[in-house]
């Protein structure tokens, strides 16, 4: 959904990213406060469980920035991420049936004894950082507050307000939670991971679609990616995640804003969505394939076209003898194909 609605950002879904068709950036947020103007107040809706902590912080600080008055209404939970985004609000209010979760930044690392000790020091780091965010609003000593973020605690409207996390609550029934692998968080309502199980909101799912599209060309590369320089902070799944989404939108755009793709739109769609080729071979097996004709007849379906079935094989073309008259052909259902490997991958 658009992050600018009705003069209101509404910042609904994963932090950083689209999840389950849900999710907001940084630039997202900049870009809106742009075409408000600096001088306007403004009204910040809330209902994310979190996501990548570097665009929750950014966030905040876009809005910090921000000239005109900013009141933030928690729709019906800020968790993670999202609750330090929160804290950008002169006013925080929660609506009745609202939360909000504080707890320590998490990651994965891989290397020796001397990556995971790199990468203890940069999460305390982190986890300091946000701490002196919530203790700047709350004025409780940053310590105190590091030690409710390592025991992950999940606050009521009311409890945010004697906290002051939140300012006030509203008597506005809150909004339906949205999606999120909530089985992550360790205190989390039972009532969530079983909605986040019923809806098969998994991130594990998530991040492993766009898997592919990060996947090491060679030897060289899987050697070099496996190892973290001395002294760096470590490199988590989150963003190797939004690293392999991002090159996956740039194949696809690569693919379907071709020249080549004009005029032949239903095979260029099938080589961007329903394989893995590269945009450099799509344009290639585009270039040699017929354009729909002047009548407005589509090009041939790639699933029954044994020369377009030839090239998402092998990426070359060669010339094929003609069909005899009369030879029968293989009739196949390529959008029942399409659906059931689209299923299965769910």
């Amino acid at each position: 959904m658009p992050v600018l609605q009705n003069g209101e950002l509404v910042l609904y879904g994963f932090v950083g990213d689209n999840f389950w068709d849900e999710g907001f950036t940084a630039q997202d947020v900049l870009a809106a406060l742009a075409e408000v103007g600096r001088e306007t107040d403004i009204t910040v809706r809330i209902n994310s469980a979190g996501g990548y902590v570097y665009d929750g912080v950014a966030i905040y600080n876009a809005l910090m920035g921000h000239k005109g008055k900013v009141t933030v209404v928690v729709d019906a939970f800020a968790g993670s991420a999202a609750s330090v985004i929160a804290m950008a609000g002169e006013d925080r209010i929660m609506r009745t049936g609202s939360m909000m979760m504080i707890h320590d930044p998490a990651s994965v690392t891989y290397g020796n004894a001397d990556d995971h000790e790199a990468a203890v020091g940069f999460l305390n780091k982190l986890g300091d950082l946000m701490a002196e965010i919530y203790a700047e609003r709350t004025g409780d000593d940053p310590d105190t507050i590091r030690a409710d973020m390592r025991k992950e605690i999940w606050l009521t409207g009311d409890e945010a307000v004697a906290r002051g996390l939140a300012t006030e609550t509203e008597k506005i029934k809150a909004v339906a939670y949205s999606a999120f692998d909530y089985r992550i968080y360790a205190n989390a309502p039972d009532r969530l991971k079983r909605m986040a199980k019923n809806n098969s909101w998994s991130l594990d799912h998530e991040m492993h679609a766009a898997a592919p599209a990060a996947a090491p060309t060679s030897q060289e590369d899987d050697d070099m990616t496996d190892k973290n320089p001395a002294g760096q902070p470590p490199v988590d799944i989150a963003t190797a995640t939004a690293n392999a989404e991002k090159a996956t939108k740039e194949r696809i755009k690569a693919i379907m804003t071709s020249p080549e793709a004009s005029g032949r739109e239903q095979l260029a769609g099938h080589f961007a969505y329903d394989t893995t080729m590269s945009a450099e071979d799509a344009i290639t097996a585009l270039t040699v394939a017929p354009k729909a004709d002047a009548g407005g007849q589509p090009e041939p379906d790639p699933a029954q076209d044994y020369e377009h079935r030839r090239l998402l094989a092998s990426g070359q073309s060669q010339p094929q003898p003609p069909r005899k008259p009369g030879t029968p052909s293989a009739k196949i259902n390529t959008g029942e194909i399409y659906a059931s490997r689209r299923q299965a991958a769910k």
